[in-house]
């Protein structure tokens, strides 16, 4: 009897063993899987912020001979607070206008900026994945369905269609960057506009 109890015993000690084991490989495997699609939907959206043109206008430029360049050390932060409003002439309701580092534009909305796309708080350092869905799907600032539309240039109407998926991966690959420190002014009104053109 007590051999028959020392096999049994050492039996279900065994299989404990095992099972411990086989969960100590799953758990890794699942851990390093997860990794692995972290890292494979990150590059996903770099690559789809890249071809969607994000940074020809959320990027600070740096002026080349070629012409304006993003900068890599604020790439999507969105137009710099601390740069003035160029002048803007007396007949822009004619035109809409770019300023030199493609982060400021002016229409009949009056002027836009660029917004920081960063994970900083003065960016989208404290959003939700459905506050960025709202944003793109519907066109509203800063993700809340309260708040203003978003204005001219931003392409949302065309943004909005892309897959769950591919809007998944921007988020992620967005989340992923170095935080910039750049709260970007407030759009001003087409009247506040007419003052200011000279």
């Amino acid at each position: 009897m007590k051999k028959q109890l020392i096999i049994v015993t050492t039996i279900l000690l065994m299989a404990a063993c095992n099972s411990r084991e086989e969960k100590s490989v799953t758990s890794t495997t699942e851990e390093a899987l997860l990794t692995e699609t972290s890292s494979e939907l990150i590059r996903r959206g770099e690559y789809l912020v890249t071809i969607g043109a994000c940074h020809d206008c959320h990027s600070p430029k740096v002026m080349t001979e070629m012409g304006p360049e993003p900068d890599a050390s604020r790439l999507l932060s969105g137009h710099p607070h601390n740069e003035p409003v160029p002048d803007i002439p007396d007949d822009s309701k004619e035109w809409v206008l770019f300023s030199m580092d493609l982060t400021t534009f002016v229409g009949p909305w009056g002027v836009s900026y660029a917004a920081n796309l960063t994970p900083d708080d003065t960016g989208i350092g404290n959003w939700s994945y459905e506050q960025f869905e709202t944003a793109i799907r519907k066109g509203k600032s800063k993700g809340l369905e309260t708040n203003r539309d978003l204005l001219p240039p931003m392409p949302w109407q065309m943004y909005r269609n892309f897959t769950d998926e591919d809007l998944r991966a921007i988020f992620a690959y967005l989340k992923s960057l170095k935080p910039v420190n750049n709260l970007v002014p407030q759009p001003i009104p087409p009247h506040k506009l007419e003052a200011m053109a000279r």
